[in-house]
């Protein structure tokens, strides 16, 4: 049986996990907005959204790099996945090319693709993304004759009906 007093609550775990990653932003054009998380506590969002510096016309089927304006300066143990917007990925847009080193301090662009037969009209200040902070695991890849069996096999690509 646990003491009373030293019950920590989700909360307080939640509130130690979540300080305990700092990463530094830096703006590189004065207009830019740092990331930022719209929901925030105990149920907060995965992801924090990431801003256009600039506007632009993402017509359709073209893919650009938009600028958000800032560097990151991320610990060596953290990186970040740059990944959709719902609701920009119901209107056919969609983001590629989304994975933040440790070590980068360059811009931070977001490659986006436009999938819909419509032009979208990107204003600065516009949440084009989300930025999701993952924490860096290094693997090491060992070569082996066989793999051991699992119920899944090789069924890949539509395995499950899909």
């Amino acid at each position: 049986m646990i003491a009373e007093d030293t019950f920590i609550s989700p909360r307080k775990i939640f509130e130690s996990m979540s300080s305990a990653v700092r990463i530094k932003v830096k703006k590189l054009v004065a207009e830019a907005r740092l990331p930022r998380y719209a929901h925030v506590g105990e149920y907060g969002d995965l992801a924090a959204d990431l801003y256009a510096s600039e506007g632009l016309t993402l017509e359709p089927g073209s893919t650009v790099g938009v600028s958000t304006g800032i560097a990151v300066e991320f610990p060596s143990t953290h990186g970040a996945l740059v990944e959709d917007r719902s609701g920009l990925a119901l209107k056919g847009v969609t983001t590629l090319a989304g994975v933040i080193d440790p070590g980068y301090r360059g811009e931070i662009r977001v490659v986006v693709t436009n999938l819909s037969p419509n032009a979208l009209e990107v204003k600065p200040g516009d949440r084009i993304a989300q930025l999701r902070i993952v924490q860096r695991i290094e693997a090491h890849f060992d070569e082996v004759e066989s793999l051991g069996e699992a119920t899944r096999g090789a069924g890949g690509f539509g395995s499950t009906g899909v």
